[in-house]
C-alpha cells in the first residue's frame, strides 16, 4: 500500500486531498499541526468508513516539529511515496508593495516557504526508498509572473506582495529541486488549487475543494512517464492545464 504525508490536512482543501487518496487506497498520513483537530479530522473519515489514516502532528513553522514529525514516520514505515505540502497563509490582505510590513513577509515566506523546504529536505531519504516518488507543492494561480505581467489576465489587479511573491519563491524551488532530480524516478509539481471557497478566502471562492483536491491528487499520482517541474492550474490555462511561471 503507498503512503502520503499531506500537510495543513486537518481541513479543508488538504482534508479533501486525504479522503480522495483514501479512496484510492494510500495510507495517509493526515498532518496538522494542532493534536486535536488532527485526531477529530481522523475521526471524521474513521466516521466514513476509511481506516488507513492516522494523524501526524507537524507545525511547519517549527524545526523542531518537522523533525519529531520525520522521526515517528519513520517508526511507521521506511517509505513514503508522496509529499503533499499542502499547509500555508495569506498573511492577509490587502498587502501593498509599498506598505506591507516586513515582519508580514517574514510570517508569510516563513509557512509557505522555509516550512516547506526544511519538511521536504526532512522527508526526501524516505521518498528515496520509493518506487515512483512524488512531490506536490500546493501553490497559486497568482505565482505566475508572466501572467502577473499581462493586463489582459482575469486575475491582473489581484496581487498580494507578500503572498504572491511566496508562492513565486516556492515555484522556483520547486524547478531547482525538480531540476537535481531528474534523473531519478521523482516527480516533483506544483499545483494550484485554484479560487476555492474555503475560510482562506473567507468562502469567496467559485471552485469546490472536490474541484481543488482532485488537482493536486492527480498530478500526485503521476505515471512513470507523466512531467516533472510543471505548473499545473486548470484555473489559469484551463485548455492546456499548464500555467506559465
Amino acid at each position: 500500500m503507498k503512503t502520503v504525508l499531506i500537510t495543513g490536512a486537518n481541513k479543508s482543501i488538504g482534508f479533501e486531498t486525504a479522503r480522495q487518496f483514501l479512496k484510492l487506497d494510500y495510507y495517509v498520513y493526515l498532518g496538522s499541526r494542532d493534536l486535536v483537530k488532527g485526531e477529530q479530522a481522523v475521526a471524521q473519515l474513521h466516521a466514513e468508513g476509511f481506516t488507513n489514516v492516522e494523524p501526524l502532528i507537524i507545525d511547519v513553522n517549527r524545526p523542531e516539529s518537522i523533525h519529531s514529525a520525520r522521526q515517528k514516520l519513520a517508526e511507521k514505515t521506511k517509505t513514503l511515496d508522496v509529499l503533499v505540502n499542502n499547509a500555508g497563509i495569506s498573511g492577509g490582505f490587502p498587502q501593498t508593495a509599498a506598505d506591507t510590513a516586513v515582519s508580514t513577509f517574514k510570517e508569510v515566506f516563513e509557512t509557505n516557504v522555509f516550512g516547506v523546504i526544511e519538511t521536504t529536505q526532512a522527508f526526501l531519504d524516505l521518498l528515496k526508498q520509493a518506487a515512483e516518488p512524488r512531490i506536490v507543492n500546493v501553490t497559486s494561480g497568482l505565482a505566475s509572473l508572466t501572467l502577473h505581467n499581462d493586463p489582459s489576465w482575469k486575475y491582473y489587479h489581484v496581487k498580494g506582495a507578500a503572498y504572491t511573491t511566496s508562492k513565486a519563491a516556492l515555484n522556483a524551488y520547486s524547478i531547482v529541486l525538480a531540476y537535481e532530480l531528474r534523473e531519478t524516478a521523482f516527480k516533483v509539481n506544483v499545483v494550484d488549487p485554484g479560487y476555492t471557497a474555503t475560510d482562506f478566502n473567507h468562502h469567496s471562492g467559485p471552485g469546490t475543494v472536490e474541484e481543488a483536491a482532485a488537482r493536486v491528487v492527480r498530478a500526485a499520482t503521476l505515471g512513470k512517464d507523466g512531467p516533472t517541474s510543471q505548473f499545473f492550474s486548470d484555473d489559469n490555462v484551463p485548455d492546456s492545464g499548464i500555467s506559465p511561471w
